[in-house]
This record gives C-alpha cells, sequence and structure tokens, in this order.
C-alpha cells in the first residue's frame, strides 16, 4: 500500500535531501518526481545538479556579464545560469 505525502511533508523531504553532500541520479530523479507531483519549486536547488545528466554539478565554471556557465565534468553539458 502507499504512503501519501501531504504539501509539507514533500517540501521538507525536498530539503533534507538536498542538505546532504552527496546524491545518486535515481535518488535525485524521485525528488525531481516529488516536487512536480506537488508542483514544488526547486529554485536554487536547480544549480547543485546537471540538468542533463542529473550528476553533482562540479567542473569548469565561467563568468560573463550576463551568466555564470558551469561545464560538467561527467557528460561535459553546458549549465547555464543568469546572473543578477
Amino acid at each position: 500500500m502507499k504512503t501519501s505525502l501531504t504539501r509539507a511533508q514533500a517540501q521538507e523531504a525536498i530539503n533534507k535531501f538536498f542538505n546532504k553532500p552527496s546524491f545518486t541520479k535515481e535518488e535525485l530523479k524521485k525528488i525531481k518526481r516529488i516536487a512536480m507531483k506537488f508542483n514544488i519549486k526547486l529554485g536554487n536547488y536547480r544549480k547543485l545538479f546537471c540538468k542533463k545528466c542529473l550528476s553533482q554539478l562540479k567542473g569548469r565554471i565561467r563568468i560573463t556579464k550576463t551568466h555564470k556557465t558551469i561545464t560538467c565534468e561527467k557528460c561535459s553539458h553546458k549549465n547555464r545560469f543568469k546572473v543578477n
């Protein structure tokens, strides 16, 4: 039988997950699915993982006037974020 979460419990699970020092691709997929189910925005947490391979985002960082670009060391995907 499935256990049902409330929106507050889902938000707490997401916060607890991203406070961990490391995570796997499968764990991140579960957390993203929970966030989509309850329509919870990940906000700044999106900058912690690669958009393509879902691994922890590490690699080369380049900063221009408008964007911060982080190249993933695993898949070489360029993750771009606006600089405010």
